[in-house]
């Protein structure tokens, strides 16, 4: 027991002694008070029933003759205890049987209580294992000394374990439950990804580079905000690793899942236009009252800024710690209506309100009034008399068209 299960030699010795003690009492010896002990070299088994030496012996079991008592011990007196050697197969077969199961229970408890021990110090550690089973959508893994679950909310979605794969996840927490320390793992936790970045990434593991903001979606991507306390290392440099090695070691950890890794800045509105690189924001309005940032970006950036499914905006959003909207940027000369209606205002001094209706008709320019007489715009929508001051307006301006 001592070298299978790591229980020490003097615990499993006062369990059984314990057990047989309690089951001897219960059973045929009821009533006597016992002595019990067992060499712990050999594991020879001695009993001893405590008695009272008394002058009348009302009880045979808990007491006995001070004649017979100096038989055993020559010189004691009465009403001291003496202690009677018996037989421990005397104490009987049912007390034999109690022990049994009392050890089996200590040994239960003594491997639940081991198993905490081990593990509750390595909680937010990454352990390898191997995948016992599924049941349903968890999945059991054998940690060597215990068995641990992973629960489908703690697995990345799309990422299927055969029994007898080995697995590299969190230790996410150690529960005590009725049935004993329950271990919990996690291969979704954005701490998984942190504590991969801080194996594999020296600087972060001695303090040079430090992680400021962490956001994930797992299986699909995750983001990191960096800065370093030397200003010779540069931090995303020493997270993305020469080549790229250190950064693909974690995405094939993480079965191919896209990592951004970004510099940090207090400010929001660097942190934005960091985060949204090769994006470029055209316009940033912050709400420093609801934590708001509206962000404008070109219609070509609006893809990548708002990313798959949305998910570059989300987790830009929370990397930050603001809510984020993002906007199609438009200029002022992007208004292909409006400017038709100031140039016709400009060139023919008519009123904006005809000159839209002009431009809706399909009149955008000085040009497109080539051919256009007063019948065409009274079957646009124009009275005769409105017509009739349109052309007027654009007579004198015809030569130049």
């Amino acid at each position: 027991m001592e070298k299978e299960k790591g229980i020490p030699r003097g615990d499993m010795i006062a369990t059984i002694t314990n057990a047989l003690k309690t089951a001897a009492q219960k059973g045929v010896n009821s009533g006597q008070e016992l002595k019990i002990e067992i060499n712990p070299k050999n594991g020879q088994l001695h009993a001893w029933a405590v008695l009272k030496i008394v002058d009348s012996v009302s009880n045979p079991r808990t007491e006995m003759h001070i004649e017979k008592a100096q038989a055993l011990k020559p010189g004691v007196v009465l009403g001291e205890m003496i202690d009677k050697e018996i037989d421990p197969s005397s104490l009987g077969r049912i007390a034999a049987q109690t022990a049994r199961q009392a050890v089996m229970q200590r040994l239960r408890q003594f491997e639940k209580d081991r198993i905490y021990d081990d593990f509750k110090d390595q909680v937010g550690n990454i352990v390898t294992g191997t995948v016992r089973r599924r049941e349903r959508t968890d999945i059991y893994v054998d940690l060597g000394k215990a068995e641990a679950v992973m629960p489908a909310k703690e697995q990345m979605p799309a990422e299927e374990f055969q029994p007898g794969d080995r697995i590299r996840s969190l230790l996410l927490e150690i529960e005590n439950t009725p049935r004993g320390p329950e271990i919990i793992l996690s291969r979704a936790s954005a701490r998984f990804v942190r504590r991969l970045f801080e194996l594999e990434v020296t600087e972060i593991a001695d303090g040079t580079v430090k992680i400021e903001a962490f956001a994930r979606e797992p299986g699909y991507r995750t983001k990191i905000a960096v800065t370093s306390t030397d200003p010779k290392v540069d931090p995303v440099g020493a997270c993305v690793g020469a080549r790229g090695a250190r950064v693909k070691t974690i995405v094939r950890e993480l079965g191919g899942e896209k990592i951004d890794i970004i510099k940090y800045h207090a400010s929001p509105r660097e942190m934005i236009i960091e985060a949204f690189k090769p994006a470029v924001p055209r316009e940033i309005i912050l709400d420093e009252k609801n934590h708001r940032i509206i962000l404008k970006v070109a219609t070509d950036d609006l893809a990548i800024a708002i990313g798959r499914k949305g998910q570059n905006a989300r987790l830009t959003s929370r990397l930050i710690g603001w809510r984020l909207d993002i906007e199609e940027f438009k200029a002022a000369g992007d208004d292909p209506r409006g400017n038709a209606i100031a140039l016709l205002v400009r060139t023919f001094e008519l009123d904006s309100a005809i000159a839209g209706r002009l431009v809706d008709m399909g009149i955008n320019s000085p040009a497109a009034f080539e051919g256009v007489g007063a019948e065409d715009l009274v079957g646009g929508g124009f009275t005769a008399d409105e017509a009739k001051v349109i052309i007027a307006r654009i007579t004198p301006a015809s030569p130049q068209l």
